[in-house]
């Protein structure tokens, strides 16, 4: 088969390895990506899977969070330009959008929005003659681009919401912590999302261990192990090598084990063990462009 220069290009931004090396594995891998990613990552050539950009997306990334820190709402409204994204109207569109995510008391957690979610079909809380969904089309008429809102979340919480959003619009978190109220939690929910939106030593998968996803944790557990194989290592100790390298997966992707990225020498843990009684429930970090 045929491998196009694009997809070779791709694959080199997401793992660092060599044009050689991406159209050889592209080949092996039949031109799916994915497996293509894989394929470099067992032979040791590409060190990690650089998710950021795979999707090529312009727009903005908005947090609103209320006075009190118990209701906040993040949400990715797309264009096909920059221009479009920087553009007054379509802030001012995105603000709105996660106002009315915020409100809309339906959803408790994260939501892709595909093109015929229920989200979509809820009357608009601004102008109740219109949808969610009509609002949208109407600014992708209006800009003559292909406008459409791809990821919400909206997070409740008895304890405090924080947030951090990058300059930019790219970036931008929440982080639900329990246990701590008032200005203390506050503080403590943005320090945490401002690390989260740094993304160091890697962006988190989870809270802790137990979030990581089972087919996350097994793709990484087959890459690990044809590592040892191939280096010659027999299986009974490949298996070890396996289970310290997985351990040493869930530092670096659980985000209370991070080192955290203002003082390296101390984790995410360390820093909510300081604030009495405060425990992180759940995060949510939006990159424009990130699968």
């Amino acid at each position: 088969m045929t491998i196009s220069a694009k997809d070779v290009a791709a694959l080199r931004a997401r793992t660092g390895a060599g044009i050689g090396d991406c159209k050889k594995a592209l080949e092996e891998a039949g031109g799916d990506m994915e497996q293509a990613v894989d394929v470099l990552r067992k032979k040791g050539i590409a060190k990690a899977d650089k998710r950021a950009g795979r999707a090529a997306a312009e727009g903005q990334i908005i947090t609103w969070v209320s006075d009190d820190a118990s209701l906040a709402a993040l949400i990715e409204l797309n264009s096909e330009t920059d221009f479009v994204a920087r553009n007054e109207e379509f802030v001012a569109l995105a603000t709105l959008v996660v106002r009315h995510i915020a409100e809309d008391t339906s959803l408790d957690g994260i939501a892709d929005i595909t093109a015929d979610h229920a989200l979509l079909a809820k009357h608009w809380h601004h102008d109740k003659a219109q949808t969610l969904g009509e609002v949208v089309k109407a600014a992708a008429a209006k800009t003559g681009e292909n406008v459409t809102l791809r990821r919400v979340a909206r997070y409740t919480s008895d304890g405090a919401i924080g947030f951090y959003r990058h300059f930019n619009g790219k970036i931008a978190v929440l982080v639900d912590v329990r246990g701590v109220t008032g200005d203390a939690g506050k503080a403590l929910a943005a320090t945490i999302a401002e690390h989260a939106a740094a993304g160091v030593p890697v962006v988190p998968v989870g809270v802790n261990k137990e979030d990581v996803p089972a087919d996350v944790l097994e793709r990484e557990r087959k890459i690990y192990f044809e590592q040892a194989k191939e280096s010659g290592k027999p299986e009974a100790i490949a298996e070890k090598m396996v289970a310290g390298r997985i351990e040493k997966y869930y530092k670096e992707v659980t985000l209370l084990e991070q080192p955290w990225v203002r003082d390296p020498e101390k984790t995410i843990s360390q820093l909510v063990k300081a604030v009495p009684g405060a425990s992180v429930k759940r995060f949510v970090r939006f990159q424009m462009g990130e699968a």
